[in-house]
């Protein structure tokens, strides 16, 4: 089979309900950037693997309920099959997952007392820029949730996500015995 099948070389591309729309359109702006925190994820966990600082089986597991996000935001409610969307519906449970992941990491941690820059290692960094990455893709999907082609889920998940990443960024850190940069006004 090949990589490649030229169906998108007009500028569309096709939804999991198989209805076509332009590449640009706000589902694909989504989709793009909750792909790319998968991505950046994956150098992150690289990172946490490197550092046996014991998150990268928690990003396994984000990595894997990304694409069930990308499901969700690829079946829009308002025009796709019951089965489809059952198929694709996303467990708010995963919303609880990572609230408990992050009381677990936060016990560890030194409570924060000042802003923080994105800093601590490559881990750390990594994990960073998976959160800003993360709030990105949040700020495309709520409008989907919003206008009811997205369940309300996934928006919490992703805001959730990127809560837990800021502390999984804090606790590779500390993991790796790196200091945190402090904020410092000018």
């Amino acid at each position: 089979m090949k990589i490649y099948t030229r169906v998108g070389d007009g500028g569309e591309s096709s939804l999991y309900n198989g209805e076509k729309r332009k590449k640009h359109h706000m589902v694909f702006e989504a989709l793009g950037d909750v792909d790319e925190i998968n991505s950046v994820l994956g150098l992150a966990r690289e990172h946490c693997l490197d550092a046996k600082n014991g998150i990268d089986q928690k990003l396994a597991e984000v990595q894997s309920r990304l694409l069930d996000v990308g499901s969700a935001v690829a079946t829009p409610a308002t025009s796709s099959a019951a089965h489809k969307l059952e198929r694709t519906k996303f467990d708010a449970s995963n919303v609880q997952t990572l609230e408990t992941w992050i009381d677990e990491l936060t016990e560890e941690l030194p409570a924060l007392t000042q802003f923080i820059l994105p800093s601590g290692g490559l881990a750390a960094s990594t994990l960073h820029m998976a959160r800003v990455v993360c709030r990105r893709a949040e700020r495309k999907v709520w409008p989907l949730v919003d206008g009811d082609q997205v369940e309300d889920a996934v928006g919490k998940y992703l805001n959730r996500l990127s809560d837990f990443l800021f502390t999984a960024a804090r606790y590779a850190a500390l993991k790796e015995h790196r200091s945190e940069t402090v904020y410092k006004k000018a």
